[in-house]
């Protein structure tokens, strides 16, 4: 079997958008009390993050408005290349009973993917978690340190590392978003 996992694994890789897996199931960690959606609603900021395949750019944020059906506008942008790269997609609450598990997809055509709200204070920072076990034998995980500035203290960014390492979330590869020189105009 071990032969066989070593063989498919560079495949699976590449579906997992490069990310680095890690053995096992994803880590179930503490999320948000009492979370509230209204309050997290708004522009967030990417300060920090584990580095991604798809998030290439500089100046990313997201913009995450309700619509009028419950559901979550989720606008994010980056800078690429020297031009301004937006997405638009679509959030859910996953389920009521844990409202800081989101959901959220970016096609109609995709499934909805974890955005685990595992901390904030609504109106400064937020860690979020996003995970996929892939066939229970490892899984691929994404985790960003979120601001309402583009910007963190250097305090608020070591507790929010500690956050995830004591929650069984491996963040010795997070690296700091780049959100110099955002406010030009293209």
């Amino acid at each position: 079997m071990k032969a066989s996992f070593a063989l498919i694994l560079p495949l699976l890789l590449s579906l997992s958008n490069a990310q680095v897996p890690h053995w096992g199931t994803c880590p179930e960690p503490p999320l948000q009390p009492n979370f509230v959606l209204k309050q997290f609603l708004g522009t967030w900021y990417e300060v920090a993050k584990l580095p991604a395949q798809y998030e290439k750019g500089r100046c990313i944020e997201t913009n995450l408005t309700m619509n009028a059906d419950g559901t979550i506008k989720v606008s994010s942008s980056e800078i690429r290349k020297g031009q301004l790269k937006t997405m638009e997609g679509t959030g859910i609450v996953e389920d009521i009973n844990q409202p800081a598990k989101l959901g959220i997809s970016f096609s109609f055509l995709a499934p909805y993917s974890p955005y685990w709200i595992i901390s904030t204070d609504y109106d400064k920072s937020a860690l979020v978690y996003s995970c996929t076990d892939i066939l229970r034998l490892f899984h691929v995980d994404f985790a960003w340190i979120l601001g309402r500035t583009r910007t963190l203290p250097a305090d608020t960014i070591n507790k929010a590392k500690d956050i995830f390492t004591k929650s069984n979330i491996d963040v010795t590869r997070m690296i700091s978003s780049k959100q110099q020189g955002c406010d030009k105009e293209f």
